[in-house]
């Protein structure tokens, strides 16, 4: 699988042309966030998670990203719904396990999503992944994956997942995109390392579930997933450096990356990509 500036230019020139649908059914602390970074990039999203219209909205949309990061029943069911519906139609999937391994009922929701869900990327920080193949390996005793997240925050680093991420790739026919200092995107034995972004980055909420979006984005034109989540990847880590050189803290990161998804040039991909691994 070929991944370069190039190919990442040419997925980022058919979101602007073809402006996909991204049907999020996310949490409440980054709907702002992550609807104006698809926005910006050149995409078009819409936020509904009414179970009485989730299976006619995905219908329009070019990728569905599913985010429970603040759960609540009637939500889950509507994400579960729309899942199907999407299967149906095959329309790409995308699932961010946000918080996986906090609480049973959260891990388990997660859990439950990747199984029946068939998401086409998987994208989490490294203990949210670690979480999830404890939690897929032994469903009876989720609490064992218990106390390994803080919060949405990682307290492993992104290379202690590539294994269980290779694991639940291969297991769930997915792409899965273990996020950190070094983003890792992994389908079967190919794996692909991004070493973009700033160390601002965490501190601004919502960029974890942009990413995911992002990938939402790059579904929705390019079919082959492990390449779409790297494209979104490189993209989230390029922009990220991108506003750091001017913003002066977390809150002007944000303005700043947002006109950098907005004004990102080849040019941009070419003298910043940072990548390796084997692909």
């Amino acid at each position: 699988m070929i991944f370069s500036a190039t190919t990442i230019w040419d997925d980022v020139q058919k979101i602007r042309h073809q402006a996909p649908v991204i049907h999020n059914i996310t949490n409440y602390v980054v709907m702002n966030t992550t609807a104006n970074a698809l926005l910006s990039l050149g995409a078009s999203p819409v936020m509904a998670h009414a179970n009485q219209e989730v299976e006619d909205m995905v219908r329009l949309a070019g990728a569905l990203v599913l985010n429970p990061g603040t759960l609540s029943a009637p939500w889950v069911e509507a994400m579960h719904k729309a899942a199907a519906r999407a299967a149906q139609l095959g329309i790409p999937v995308i699932l961010d396990p946000v918080g996986a391994g906090a609480t049973p009922y959260r891990t388990t929701t997660c859990a439950d999503l990747l199984r029946l869900g068939h998401p086409g990327i998987l994208r989490g920080n490294a203990s949210e992944i670690l979480a999830l193949s404890t939690a897929l390996a032994a469903q009876p005793t989720v609490q064992e994956a218990e106390a390994t997240t803080k919060g949405v925050d990682s307290r492993h680093s992104s290379g202690d997942a590539v294994q269980a991420a290779g694991e639940i790739s291969r297991q769930y026919h997915c792409a899965v995109c273990v996020s950190g200092e070094t983003d890792y995107c992994v389908q079967g034995e190919e794996v692909i390392e991004i070493h973009n972004g700033h160390a601002m980055m965490p501190r601004v909420t919502g960029l974890g579930c942009t990413a995911s979006a992002l990938c939402g984005a790059f579904a929705a034109v390019n079919p082959a997933y492990l390449q779409a989540c790297a494209h979104a990847m490189a993209v989230m880590g390029i922009a990220g450096e991108l506003a750091a050189e001017i913003a002066a803290g977390p809150g002007s990161l944000q303005m700043h990356f947002l006109d950098a998804l907005y004004n990102l040039s080849l040019e941009d991909i070419r003298a910043r990509l940072r990548s390796g691994g084997q692909a």
